[in-house]
This record gives C-alpha cells, structure tokens and sequence, in this order.
C-alpha cells in the first residue's frame, strides 16, 4: 500500500495559510531559492518562516529577541559567540534551539538543510547586527508563501 501525502491549498495573497492546514513538503516544493524565507503561517504577533539553507549565513545579532530554529530536513550548524567563547550546536532533523537575544550567531548547513524559524513579525533574517551581506543571503522580513 503506497502512502500518500496529504494535501492542503497553498496560500494565497487572498488567503493566508492561517485558515488551513500547511503542509510542509508542499511548502518546500513551492520555492528553490536559499537562505530567503516564507511566511508559512502567523501566531499572535509571530512569524512562522520556512527556509531553504545551504551554506554559510552571516554573523549576525537580534538585539530585542530571541530566535528559535526547528530543523524539517538536514543538519543545521548554529555557531554562537558566547562571553564563554565561540561553540557550535549541531541540530539533526527533528531537533530544535532558540538563540537568546542579543547573542551573536551564524546558522550554515554545509550539505543543506530546511528549517522552521518562529521571529516577531518584521524581523530581520540579517537582525539588528551583521556583518556584510553576501549575495546568497536575501535580507528580508520574509516573503509569502505562493
């Protein structure tokens, strides 16, 4: 017996994902571009992004929030520059952690990676801080998920 995925509309500017089910793997499907995020749904005053890494990202700082990361696919690499020193998490599938706020950081995913991102609507995807933006890095607040 074959299993099948289900199935949900995807969102639309007309209809946001908020009055139906999101399917992540459709989600994923809908977009290729890396390190640039979609809005897949909203919590109160939250955005819930999902985003396609691969790479380094840059050091960067969100000074007045933290930043919690949800790992769908892959591995992803968070390095943090802490007053300990410089340590990095290493996230598998299925593995979380949230970044406090005002710590510096670098998400990378050298084999690529799709992660589950929960920020304050408006935020930043470079913060409050960052070093320079390579091309590969779309600084944005999130796009719409189409």
């Amino acid at each position: 017996m074959t299993k099948q995925r289900p199935t949900a509309d995807r969102p639309t500017a007309d209809r946001p994902a908020a009055d139906r089910p999101v399917v992540l793997a459709d989600a994923l499907d809908s977009f290729t571009e890396l390190w640039s995020p979609r809005i897949v749904a909203s919590v109160n005053d939250y955005d819930v992004r999902l985003a396609k890494v691969r790479g380094e990202h840059v050091w960067h700082t969100h000074d007045h929030t933290d930043e919690f990361f949800l790992v769908v696919e892959g591995e992803l690499l968070i390095a943090l520059r802490e007053p300990a020193g410089e340590r990095t998490v290493t996230l598998a599938r299925g593995s979380l952690f949230t970044v406090p706020r005002g710590v510096e950081h670098r998400p990378s995913a050298p084999s690529g990676a799709a992660i589950l991102v929960f920020e304050p609507t408006g935020t930043l995807s470079v913060g409050d801080r960052h070093e320079e933006v390579p091309d590969h890095v779309d600084v944005t607040t999130g796009h719409p998920l189409t």
